[in-house]
């Protein structure tokens, strides 16, 4: 994926100067792709989108500092601000940071409790310490994501080592796409898990949207 950090997704092409009603949606650029496609299938027109890189994922401790920096960045063009991180690693930091700004964020601990719920993600959590998950996004970058960061691609004997303690491989998947879910089953074979496909679409992610 692109880096989307210096660039506004906008519907209009409007100049970017404050006007009553637009919000502009901070996210991590794992969520562009499902962003973009409520905003066309729902016609909200007045969110506008810019992504901090995805590979943020790998490097939390760096996420509040350049949501930090984004805000400050688009704060003087938008009547509201809104960050499309959940936790995500943060130990709780970038909530506060959030407070601090006086911008809102979506709830939850990451992607996967807000894709599937984080009522639900919460009721099963006991449940599911030994599952590893993947949405849409991780199964599409799955070597870019997983494999190569990890070292997999150099070090194959260190899977046991990595994923020895785990069950079954998760996907969650936001769109009904059979090649994705033969990629996702891929995955689980390469890790030596039991598989299943969850369709979650794209829960609480929807919902936060809808209230902006």
């Amino acid at each position: 994926m692109s880096d989307l950090s210096d660039s506004i997704l906008t519907e209009s092409g409007m100049p970017l100067e404050r006007s009553t009603g637009r919000v502009l949606l901070i996210a991590c650029g794992a969520l562009a792709r499902e962003i973009l496609d409520l905003k066309k299938a729902n016609r909200w027109d007045h969110l506008d989108l810019t992504c901090l890189p995805a590979k943020l994922h790998l490097y939390p401790d760096q996420i509040t500092r350049e949501v930090r920096t984004a805000v400050d960045r688009h704060r003087d063009s938008y009547a509201q601000i809104f960050v499309v991180y959940a936790d995500c690693g943060t130990g709780g930091l970038l909530q506060a940071a959030c407070d601090e700004m006086g911008v809102d964020m979506i709830a939850g601990p990451h992607c996967y409790s807000f894709f599937e719920g984080n009522s639900v993600f919460a009721e099963r959590a006991a449940d599911e310490f030994t599952a590893f998950y993947l949405t849409d996004f991780l199964v599409r970058q799955f070597d870019a994501f997983v494999i190569r960061p990890m070292g997999l691609d150099r070090h194959p004997e260190l899977r046991d080592m990595y994923f020895g303690n785990y069950e079954k491989l998760v996907y969650q998947a936001q769109t009904d796409d059979p090649a994705l879910t033969a990629k996702a089953r891929e995955c689980a074979e390469r890790l030596g898990l039991d598989f299943e496909r969850r369709f979650t679409g794209y829960g609480d992610l929807r919902s936060a949207l809808e209230r902006l």
